[in-house]
């Protein structure tokens, strides 16, 4: 009886081992499932916001958001973009004044305009390189990466083609020189970032537009 209740009790210690080893496997497991979770809920509840909290980005967290922008795939990484961040009041409110007297309509269209950008309170102006064959996708990959980094740290986001058409006319000039981009690079799009003070729904997606091809 004792050696059976010895063999019994060595087979339990040889066996713990691979029994820790199992279930520290399954842990990371669990992690890496819940780790690419955070990523699927992350693309799937960001929603475009067009109405903040007044208080612009912590620079700190802007900085995070960029880096992870940055580390979006480009071609052949040449990275043929450039980025300048406004969270200055003066200059995202000066040029709004502008573009109001410009565009009454509009004014009259949003009561509740402080500035052009959907009155997000910190502003990341992108530029792509002129004659570089991809930049122009690879700015919109760098903007994506950053919208969702944001959202992920509680920060909403809207990206804007409307505003750099204004910014390009010569009632901008002086705001758009301001920027400091290369002489060789062109503003392609703005994206607006701040605290959300709103929750929109989730609009339709068209599933039908995909296909797979056998």
């Amino acid at each position: 009886m004792k050696k059976l209740s010895f063999a019994i009790w060595m087979i339990m210690v040889l066996s713990m081992p691979a029994c820790q080893q199992k279930s520290q496997l399954a842990s990371e497991e669990e992690l890496q499932s819940e780790r690419k979770n955070v990523v699927v809920k992350t693309i799937l509840s960001r929603r475009s916001i067009r109405k903040y909290q007044p208080q612009a980005v912590n620079r700190d967290t802007m900085n995070i958001v960029l880096k992870c922008g940055i580390n979006a795939p480009n071609a052949r990484n040449k990275q043929d973009w450039e980025v300048r961040v406004v969270d200055n009041p003066e200059i995202l409110n000066g040029l709004t004044a502008i573009f109001k007297a410009q565009h009454p309509e509009m004014v009259e269209r949003d009561k509740e305009m402080k500035n052009m950008f959907r009155n997000a309170p910190t502003v990341a102006f992108i530029a792509a390189q002129k004659e570089s064959k991809y930049a122009a996708v690879d700015c919109a990959l760098m903007a994506e990466n950053m919208m969702l980094s944001a959202w992920s740290m509680g920060i909403g986001s809207v990206c804007m083609g409307g505003p750099v058409q204004f910014l390009k006319s010569s009632d901008a000039a002086e705001y758009l020189s301001k920027l400091g981009f290369s002489e060789d690079y062109e503003l392609l799009l703005t994206v607006g970032f701040g605290y959300p003070a709103e929750t929109p729904a989730a609009k339709p997606r068209d599933e039908g537009k995909i296909k797979f091809v056998d």
